[in-house]
């Protein structure tokens, strides 16, 4: 399912029920409502993305939902309007591809992001890296149906700590956000997160590490595509065609970068 970052999708017709993004719609112009559903780590850098796309259609109002890319998978499933899935992990958007929720010929591994080991600003801790993260009195760390949380679990599991860490005293969140807050507040001494949500609370958080080496087998991706809605008119689908063009542009790119992301390359996707 994985494709070039520089291809623009769309070149074929789509099958019928696949009602988002159909290149009949190509003929409308773009305006309406537009559900887009984005992994919580990508909310700032999308929120300035919509203001430029705005400048260029201002017809079109993005209605965002950002949350964990599992509890949008689920509400997706559950039936939920959505005419773009941005996830922070191709497991997410695989299942959706499978449960024809999703259509593969639209779907593109973007941007790429890493995991890191994060404490309160100027806070004391011995732990110095993922090696010794149990000597931590406790930890803040996403639930397991969240990309970071799975991630982190791997990177645990890869370097044989994972029974230890189920020892301490773990603070869950949903998503990285409430991850994020909970150690910029003070209320666990570590946690992991994006390199990327590090980045943007960096006057109230230090990276103490990124993961090691090898730790982390399966890559960091976020892979976007169009996703099924039977309630789109033709101008909201054609909205969907165009904003998910938008997102590959090299002005959307460079916010992504200025954010701490990182374009997919295409040796990665193939190799």
């Amino acid at each position: 399912m994985k494709k070039k970052l520089a291809v623009i999708m769309l070149a074929g017709a789509m099958t019928a029920g696949l009602t988002a993004g159909s290149v009949q719609a190509s003929a409308e112009e773009p305006s309406g409502e537009l559900y887009v559903f984005i992994a919580a780590s990508l909310s700032n850098a999308m929120e300035e993305i919509q203001k430029d796309f705005n400048e260029e259609y201002p017809d079109v109002e993005i209605l965002y939902n950002a949350d964990s890319s599992g509890t949008l998978q689920t509400q997706i499933e559950e039936g939920s309007r959505c005419d773009i899935f941005f996830s922070a992990a191709d497991k997410q958007m695989d299942a959706l591809v499978d449960e024809k929720l999703a259509d593969k010929d639209s779907v593109v591994d973007l941007l790429e992001n890493k995991v890191v080991l994060i404490k309160p600003k100027g806070g004391e801790t011995k732990v110095t890296g993922f090696e010794n993260i149990t000597d931590a009195k406790n930890i803040a760390l996403a639930g397991e149906d969240v990309p970071v949380g799975q991630y982190a679990r791997e990177i645990f599991t890869n370097m044989g700590i994972m029974d230890k860490v189920n020892e301490m005293e773990i603070n869950e969140g949903k998503n990285v956000t409430e991850v994020l807050a909970a150690v910029k507040e003070g209320s666990n001494k570590v946690g992991v997160v994006y390199a990327t949500d590090a980045a943007s609370v960096s006057d109230e958080v230090d990276v103490i590490a990124e993961a090691p080496v090898d730790s982390l087998k399966t890559p960091v991706y976020y892979p976007v595509g169009l996703t099924v809605d039977t309630e789109a008119s033709d101008s909201e689908k054609a909205a969907a065609d165009a904003f998910l063009k938008y997102l590959q542009t090299d002005d959307a790119m460079e916010i992504f970068e200025e954010y701490g992301f990182a374009p997919v390359e295409e040796d990665k996707v193939n190799g």
